[in-house]
């Protein structure tokens, strides 16, 4: 077992995990977040990107332990904000979502490219969502809602 204190959505979290436990598994077994999604497992997808001290990262394959001292966001640790508001108006608004899968991998990835403060162009949107796979829509409506996003934030 392995000491970890870290914060998950403004909530310190101290106690002990398997050093081969990753934190994908620590977030929703552990402390029942169940809106990062569990898809590949071998970090292609981006259904289960969280925030690290707002860099994104593939929680399906970063061990839990190695955020001891980190700060964690999920998906449910932003519901309540400004920008995941406005960005759930823009994938709607633009249909970038049919069964929502993921859509949280999406949004996280979309909220570390805004709090860069850098302002993304197309071709840098396209990269910056590269790692995340949607198997139901088409990319356009992804991007232009991401564009919105950053645009507008």
């Amino acid at each position: 077992m392995i000491r970890m204190d870290t914060v998950v959505n403004g909530t310190r979290f101290v106690g002990e995990v398997e050093a081969n436990v990753w934190l994908l598994d620590f977030l929703r077994d552990e402390l029942g977040l169940t809106g990062t999604k569990r898809s590949c497992d071998v970090q292609v997808c981006g259904s289960c990107t969280v925030l690290v001290d707002g860099r994104p990262v593939s929680s399906c394959t970063f061990l839990a332990h190695e955020v001891d001292g980190a700060v964690v966001e999920t998906i449910e640790g932003i519901r309540e904000s400004d920008f995941y508001q406005d960005a759930e108006s823009a994938f709607v608004r633009h249909a970038a979502v049919q069964c929502g899968f993921c859509t949280p991998g999406l949004v996280m990835t979309l909220k570390a490219i805004v709090e860069d403060g850098e302002g993304a162009d197309e071709a840098q949107l396209r990269r910056s969502l590269s790692g995340n796979l949607c198997r139901c829509t088409g990319y356009r409506s992804i991007l232009d809602a991401a564009a919105e996003i950053v645009r507008e934030s």
